[in-house]
């Protein structure tokens, strides 16, 4: 495979590592906070996203540095969207005007 088909497709494979990792943190705040036992769930979901995404690092990158950053950048570039769709769906309550803005 040539090197920089290689290197797009490590952006990729870092894109979508970065995806499972930063929404199955925004999975596991929404359902954590309202469980019985928050402890277990963000522990847990720690340990698997973590072993995921450095799994997903070593089995990707094949040695090589090139490879390894491509995906952590296309890690980042995930982190960056997943922040913002998320925000993004969560509802703000509407802003009062201060008194001094008043008619």
């Amino acid at each position: 495979m040539n090197e920089p088909l290689a290197l797009v497709l490590a952006g990729m494979a870092g894109f979508v590592l970065g995806g499972l990792f930063f929404g199955g943190l925004w999975w596991t705040v929404r359902k954590g906070v309202s469980s019985r036992q928050p402890a277990l769930w963000f522990l847990s979901s720690l340990l698997l996203r973590v072993s995921t995404a450095l799994g997903g690092f070593w089995f990707v990158s094949g040695g090589r540095w090139e490879r390894l950053v491509a995906c952590v950048l296309g890690f980042i570039v995930a982190r960056v969207v997943v922040t913002r769709l998320s925000s993004a769906a969560v509802e703000h309550p509407p802003r009062h005007r201060e008194a001094r803005d008043a008619p």
